[in-house]
């Protein structure tokens, strides 16, 4: 009976306390059910959503520039490429990269012995018909003589003019071949044509080379001038004085200047016209075969613009917001755009926003077509005077 009595009590134990928590849940099911119509009724009444505070730019017509970025390579006005002007192997090498020469330095040698031995071998000829020389002017001195007293005849003398005469063009033919061979003799040792800067020296001593082999370079510091190969179809836009900036790999400007030189022709290789531009160089900050990018303004429109960060991309098309002002209120709209192209930190704006737009610049992650909205009206980067407006707000 015992055992009995105590069963039912745990029974009647488990009942109490599975009563009282179905009694908890129902209490809390009917608190969420009651505020979820409360809030329901507050949405409906419009004040469950105050407006969303975001920051808007006024929309400006600026100067847009027209560009087009081109690779170009940096060379020397006063560059000179040395072949040799002999054929031969290279035996002594004067100076190494990077060293500073002047007009008639020595650069480089190559073998001479060859060409000294055909110098010596026309020397020597020279001087046995010079021998000769003197030997027929004696016999044609003697001979004039003896044709003045009436002893030879004047066939004897004339003999005797005639091999005179053909013994000094001869002396005066292997004289010039002296100079000659005494002309090719100097090629053989390559100097400076200029005073400059010795650039690299492909070739080492015992090579071969050829008329048509790089010995090396020797640039003249000072100015350099970037090669821009424009393609023939916009090439119908170049002309004379447009202006050209050059940019390192991350797009930093280096220099300003304009096209100084266009090309007549069109190379038939690359189908490419050669603009030029100067490049001052005064401190030597770039070098000569440096590649840079060189940017071409065409022409600068006026237009709207936007910042990067303002505008969604969405399966290709691109969103922004602008505030407008309606009978219920200001409210959010999404505008589609039509984008051109990049310029510093904002969008080209071709379509889809006009200038004295207000232009939503935060929380457009959380807007949706029609929210309401309080804006903060900040001033543009690029606006120039527009602080005044900062801070400036407005419902």
């Amino acid at each position: 009976m015992n055992r009995f009595k105590d069963f039912r009590t745990k029974s009647s134990r488990l009942k109490v306390a599975r009563f009282a928590s179905m009694s908890v849940a129902f209490t809390c099911i009917a608190a969420m059910t009651a505020g979820c119509g409360q809030k329901d009724e507050a949405k409906a009444a419009g004040g469950a959503y105050p407006p969303a505070a975001v920051e808007v730019q006024v929309a400006q017509n600026q100067s847009i520039p027209d560009t087009t970025e081109y690779l170009c390579v940096l060379k020397s006005r006063h560059s000179s490429v040395i072949n040799p002007q002999v054929e031969g192997q290279i035996t002594k090498i004067y100076v190494k990269s990077g060293d500073r020469v002047k007009t008639g330095d020595r650069l480089l040698e190559i073998d001479p012995l060859k060409q000294e031995a055909t110098l010596k071998s026309q020397d020597a000829a020279r001087a046995a018909q010079e021998a000769t020389v003197q030997l027929d002017k004696v016999s044609f001195e003697r001979t004039k003589n003896l044709y003045a007293a009436g002893v030879v005849s004047k066939q004897d003398y004339d003999t005797a003019k005639s091999t005179y005469d053909s013994a000094v063009a001869q002396l005066s033919s292997l004289e010039e071949q002296v100079k000659q061979q005494q002309v090719q003799l100097h090629y053989y040792e390559v100097s400076a044509p200029m005073d400059g800067i010795v650039g690299d020296i492909p070739v080492r001593v015992g090579d071969s080379v050829t008329v048509s082999t790089v010995l090396t370079t020797v640039d003249e510091p000072g100015a350099l001038e970037a090669y821009i190969y424009v393609p023939a179809d916009r090439a119908r836009a170049l002309k004379m004085g447009l202006p050209v900036r050059l940019l390192d790999e991350n797009g930093k400007v280096l220099t300003d200047t304009h096209i100084t030189f266009i090309s007549p022709q069109v190379d038939p290789g690359t189908q490419t016209v050669l603009a030029k531009a100067e490049v001052p160089n005064g401190q030597g900050r770039f070098r000569v075969a440096q590649q840079a990018r060189a940017q071409v303004t065409w022409s600068v429109h006026q237009g709207p613009v936007i910042p990067i960060l303002s505008v969604t991309r969405i399966n290709g098309q691109y969103f922004a917001f602008v505030v407008e002002k309606e009978a219920k209120g200001t409210v959010a709209r999404e505008k589609v755009l039509k984008i051109g192209e990049t310029t510093g930190n904002d969008f080209e704006v071709m379509d889809g926003i006009k200038a004295g737009d207000h232009i939503i610049v935060s929380q457009t992650q959380f807007l949706q077509d029609g929210a309401p909205v309080n804006e903060q009206i900040v001033a543009s980067p690029n606006a120039s005077g527009g602080g005044a407006a900062a801070g400036k707000s407005a419902k």
